[in-house]
């Protein structure tokens, strides 16, 4: 049968549209009916064609064979079927994968090119931008990209930082004044300026620190004298320095109402600016006869008398003092002997507190409470012993004298008394005399009277020891 249907197909040609490879449509079938129609009237008229219908519906089979061949084809890719002339499958020699999808998700090139190597060296897949440890060198720029500028090519790309603006400024410097009196570091501070834009702000940066001092404490205003000597030169200019003074004088008026000593601090800045060199020496001068407000004359007159002074031996380096740990410990101790020696002199306790407070090292009251002690263990009669008592018991109530610090006062007597035994020789009594009226007016617990040391009494035959005198006991 089959060489039959080859001699009529050589015979008599199929058209291409009845061999299609796709699934026939309504339209084809509709005109397939058709043609068969008009071959059976054709036929029914006389004039047959000579093709049969039988021939006809062998063709039909051979085309949805080729369709299907087509189709399983699509499925098992991998095993090379093809069709014979004749129209029967011929198998491939391939062998079929283990899995229909195995060939799908394989990424290898199906041209049969390459060595089978990853694609892009392994560099490729998502959510890759290249090699592992590659690193990548400048880009060249493509001069026929139709992007190209050749402008670009020279251009230089910066950090531009905005200038600060008055709010801005006030924001960002005050912290920064405010945290170097902590740690006391002009480099630091000189080195965060140099990091903002200042611009038109650079000279209001004197007179900032300078109204933040005087609110202060001395020891602030030490510490600003020194930062405006370091920051004259690497970030602030002399004319800086002087346009900054200029406003400070102008907005005495105010400052007054906050600081009612101001025009005389800032008197001392001013006459210190000029000893450090940072303001002319005609500064003060060029204000002779221009001076309407009373508090800029008194400031004027104030840094003009500490001038005059220097040229007579006053160091203005050291008008402010020196305050908190930065003094030296000989000259803390002899400051609060003096401070002790006037109180008893005096009895204003409320100026004592306010000197110890001044001194600004409440890491060692322990020596204040140290030095009162020995004076009251050294003096004569009972007027020392009980100032002292109440000038404890005041700086307990206050806080000034925290717990630990009083602690550490007395624990250090009771490690010193034998050595200021030998001086004194009834400091024990006094010492037990004195431990115990502490305690009863609370300025110590029960657990530090104990640790009090009492001297032992010596003992003789008559108590019968046999003659044998006991040594001292502690």
């Amino acid at each position: 049968m089959a060489t039959d249907c080859e001699a009529w197909l050589n015979a008599n040609p199929v058209e291409a549209e009845d061999l299609s490879d796709s699934f026939v449509s309504g339209d084809e079938d509709h005109g397939r009916s058709a043609i068969c129609n008009k071959n059976i009237n054709s036929e029914i008229n006389g004039n047959w064609l000579s093709s049969s219908s039988n021939s006809i519906h062998e063709a039909r089979l051979k085309a949805k064979a080729k369709r299907r061949l087509r189709k399983n084809s699509s499925r098992d890719s991998g095993r090379g079927d093809s069709l014979s002339e004749n129209g029967d499958v011929v198998r491939g020699t391939s062998v079929a994968p283990t899995s229909p999808k195995s060939k799908l998700l394989d990424r290898k090139s199906r041209q049969g090119k390459g060595r089978g190597l990853p694609k892009k060296g392994g560099a490729g897949g998502k959510g890759v931008w290249g090699r592992s440890g590659e690193v990548y060198g400048p880009e060249e720029v493509d001069q026929k990209d139709p992007n190209y500028d050749e402008a670009q090519e020279n251009c230089v790309y910066e950090t531009v930082v905005p200038p600060l603006n008055e709010r801005d400024f006030e924001k960002t410097v005050t912290p920064i004044v405010q945290e170097y009196f902590e740690h006391g570091d002009t480099n630091e501070v000189a080195e965060l300026l140099a990091e903002l834009n200042l611009g038109p702000m650079r000279s209001e940066v004197p007179s900032l620190a300078v109204s933040l001092a005087l609110e202060a404490k001395a020891s602030h205003r030490e510490l600003t004298s020194r930062l405006l000597t370091d920051l004259c030169g690497p970030v602030l200019s002399h004319s800086d320095m002087e346009s900054s003074f200029d406003k400070i004088l102008r907005e005495l008026p105010e400052l007054v109402l906050d600081t009612p000593g101001a025009p005389q601090l800032v008197g001392q800045f001013i006459a210190r600016a000029v000893s450090d060199q940072i303001l002319s020496k005609g500064y003060i001068e060029g204000y002779k006869g221009r001076v309407d407000c009373e508090y800029t004359r008194a400031a004027l007159d104030r840094a003009a008398v500490l001038l005059k002074m220097s040229l007579g031996g006053l160091r203005i380096d050291s008008q402010w003092g020196t305050g908190g740990g930065q003094r030296p410990v000989i000259q803390l101790i002899k400051e609060m002997n003096l401070l002790l020696k006037e109180y008893i002199l005096s009895g204003d306790i409320k100026e004592a507190e306010r000197c110890l407070r001044d001194l600004e090292v409440p890491h060692f009251h322990h020596e204040f409470v140290y030095e009162a002690i020995v004076m009251v263990l050294e003096s004569k009669g009972e007027k020392t012993f009980n100032m002292v008592l109440q000038l404890l018991k005041s700086l307990s109530l206050s806080s000034i004298i925290t717990v630990d610090q009083m602690r550490r006062g007395y624990e250090r007597i009771y490690m010193d008394i034998a050595e200021i035994n030998i001086d004194v020789p009834r400091a024990y009594f006094i010492l037990e005399q004195f431990v115990d009226k502490s305690l009863s007016i609370e300025v110590i617990d029960v657990k530090l009277r104990d640790l009090c040391p009492c001297r032992g009494r010596k003992r003789f035959v008559s108590e019968g020891d046999g003659g044998v005198v006991k040594l001292e006991s502690y």
